[in-house]
């Protein structure tokens, strides 16, 4: 049975369909290889952000970006938070976001 990506919502989907071209094909990339084999890529891919909470490391020509996501029963990966990185630390409230929809998520 393959994984499953799912979206905290419909704006996420198409903020992430708005990424530049090159970081797009790299989410759609990764993607593909996490449906396959799993949303635990490992670096430089993936990384565990702690609490059950992981981001997808999409770096392409045009910058990085962020995809913060958490994995449920039945190989399903929900796809929380996004963003484009201008810095090199995570913004706190870029982090926090993606922890309350993950709590959101996973309690209903």
């Amino acid at each position: 049975m393959k994984w499953k990506i799912e979206y905290y919502n419909e704006n996420l989907e198409e903020e992430i369909l708005q990424f530049p071209e090159g970081l797009l094909a790299r989410y759609f990339k990764l993607t593909e290889l996490m449906e396959e084999y799993g949303a635990n890529l490992g670096m430089p891919h993936t990384d565990a952000l702690g609490d059950g909470l992981f981001e997808l490391r999409v770096k392409g020509k045009e910058g990085i970006a962020r995809v913060f996501y958490c994995t449920m029963v039945n190989k399903r990966i929900f796809m929380l938070h996004c963003f484009i990185k201008k810095t090199q630390k995570t913004p706190k409230r870029e982090l926090q976001l993606a922890r309350k929809r993950m709590q959101e998520v996973k309690h209903g």
